[in-house]
């Protein structure tokens, strides 16, 4: 007779193989819900102003740098290098204005006496636009939150989230979920395909009236928004109504976008609130001062 004891199984919730299975994955979808919830409690964070736009912007000095790279080797670059990198300097505007308007606005907001953080930056944590906004926000001395996504090509945060607010999803949907659910303004930089389907996405919550808050919309450059959406096509078509196109605002300087967003936060934001009705909120975004 063996007189051996039995190994233990092991307690579900330290059992990897179930954690990460089919079976599994409500707990990790749950854990993607609650495990922020836990840290924007803990860093005293009440909302958020999220920033979008182009992975693939630069710096305008590491933009210039890799230009002047290029043309010492001359006939060695190629004709689309060459191309990609004078482009790379052109854009590095929309690189140091986001970096500017972040620096502006967590300048202000840390200026608000309120319990809590209030218009905390926000980004998807990775380079180019996100980048520029999390150095804005850290340069102001701020707060800023990365919500960065796991992929199968490897992104990487960016050094200036704060460390404590630094966010590695596996699903985009709870990710898209903290992104609109603190936020009370939008800024949209131009971007890709990811900048077009988030603000499509906050213009469709906004316009169906399923956001419990006034959001602001801030599209950022007319130069290349206008030749990538027509957003009077819509009216045009009866696709949307006029006053749709209320929805957003399109500014072209770090100092107009701030003003616009200074007025719209103060006004819906920071003044008496309505008694909310319906669906309970978590404490987090419950709560203003």
């Amino acid at each position: 007779m063996d007189d051996q004891k039995p190994k233990a199984a092991p307690l579900a919730y330290e059992n990897e193989s179930f954690l990460n299975s089919p079976d599994g994955r409500l707990l990790r979808i749950i854990s993607e819900y609650q495990e922020p919830l836990a840290r924007f409690r803990r860093e005293q964070i009440q909302d958020t102003v999220v920033f979008f736009g182009s992975a693939r912007f630069h710096g305008r000095d590491l933009a210039q740098q890799r230009l002047a790279e290029l043309e010492r080797r001359g006939v060695v670059a190629s004709e689309a290098e060459r191309k990609r990198a004078i482009a790379s300097v052109d854009t590095a505007r929309y690189y140091e204005d986001a970096r500017r308007l972040a620096y502006m606005l967590t300048q202000w907001s840390t200026q608000i006496p309120a319990r809590r953080h209030r218009f905390v930056v926000t980004t998807g944590g990775g380079p180019g636009i996100m980048e520029a906004a999390n150095l804005g926000a850290h340069e102001a001395k701020g707060k800023s939150i990365g919500l960065n996504i796991h992929l199968p090509f490897e992104q990487y945060p960016n050094p200036y989230i704060t460390p404590s607010l630094n966010f590695e999803f596996h699903y985009f949907f709870m990710r898209k979920f903290w992104f609109a659910y603190l936020a009370k303004a939008l800024v949209i930089f131009p971007g890709g395909f990811g900048t077009m389907d988030e603000l499509f996405e906050i213009l469709t919550l906004a316009q169906t009236q399923k956001l419990a808050k006034k959001i602001l919309v801030l599209i950022y450059g007319s130069e290349y928004w206008n030749k990538v959406v027509n957003f009077q096509a819509f009216v045009d078509a009866g696709t949307v109504s006029a006053e749709d196109l209320d929805l957003v605002q399109i500014m072209d300087s770090p100092e107009a976008g701030f003003e616009f967003l200074r007025e719209g936060l103060t006004r819906y934001h920071l003044g008496p609130q309505p008694k909310r009705t319906g669906e309970t909120m978590p404490e987090i975004a419950k709560t203003n001062p």
